[in-house]
Order: structure tokens, then sequence, then C-alpha cells
């Protein structure tokens, strides 16, 4: 899949991806993908994987969809549904950083360490094929980012964190 043209930002000058016209997801027949099968290897899932894709390359409010699909459809609760709401907070501080929030974006972050925390404690050291001691201090990192590069002039994301998901 490629990227989307712009990323969103709430109050931005882009229309809101799904609601409105316009939007880059708007009319598109959304289908909840199935819960991953493999939770601690390889993932194998095109949602979480593209989730993944879309948060490294700084299209944080488009990552946190993605991954929010998938905590659905794991019911929200257990170790692999932590990790996602860890990521999908992660995202949100992404988001956050955007929109010149410093205090949503230590928020989040702070929220998404104490996840990652949670489910190393519950399910060890890699989850979905992910380090979590990585994990943990990349939200401590993003705790810290209260500014950086926005767009590209057509809207294209930039990266704001200085860290990758993996190693």
């Amino acid at each position: 899949m490629d990227l989307p043209p712009y990323t969103y930002i709430p109050g931005g000058r882009h229309p809101h991806p799904i609601r409105e016209p316009g939007g880059h997801m708007h009319g598109r027949r959304h289908e909840q993908p199935p819960p991953i099968a493999d939770e601690l290897g390889g993932t194998g899932s095109p949602a979480f994987d593209q989730g993944k894709r879309l948060f490294e390359a700084g299209y944080y409010w488009e990552a946190h969809e993605a991954w929010e699909s998938l905590w659905h459809a794991h019911g929200r609760t257990g170790p692999t549904a932590d990790l996602l709401k860890g990521l999908i907070k992660l995202a949100a501080a992404g988001v956050k950083v955007r929109e010149g929030q410093p205090h949503g974006v230590r928020v989040h972050a702070a929220r998404a360490g104490d996840l990652f925390r949670a489910v190393r404690a519950a399910a060890g050291d890699r989850v979905l094929g992910l380090d979590l001691e990585h994990l943990i201090a990349s939200a401590r990192v993003a705790e810290e980012v209260v500014a950086a590069p926005g767009l590209e002039p057509d809207g294209a994301a930039v990266a704001v964190f200085p860290f990758r998901l993996e190693r």
C-alpha cells in the first residue's frame, strides 16, 4: 500500500481522512482485520505491518487508525492488546507533537512506556517481534520531543521522533 498523500493533523488544513469528502480514506470500506496469529514472532499481519510503516514514515494519525483496528480485534485486553495500545499512544504522541501540544506529547508517551513495561512483565522481552526494552526507551525519548519538523509543503509527513520501532 502506498503512503497517503498527506498526514492528518486535527484542526489542520487537510480534510479528515474518513469523515470528509476529499479525505484520503473517505468512502473506503473499512474491514476489521483478524487478530494477529503469531503473537511472539513475526506478525504476518498486513494491518500491523502497515501501521509500523506509517509510523516510521511520520503518518502518526494513520498508524493510530491501523493499530486501533487490531486492538479491537484482540478484544482490547491482554499483552498483545496492551502492546498495540502502547503503539497507539506513541502514535498519538506524534500527533500531539504536530499539534504543538507538549503536555499531550508527554502524557501519551509516558502512558505508552507504562503499557510497554506491563507487556514486558506479562509476556517477556519480545512481543509481535518488537523488543520491549527498546520500545520503553523510545517512549522515554518521545516524552522529550516537543517540537520537530512538521510536514513537507504538500502535507506529506516527516518523522518527528529520532528512533525507529525496531532496532
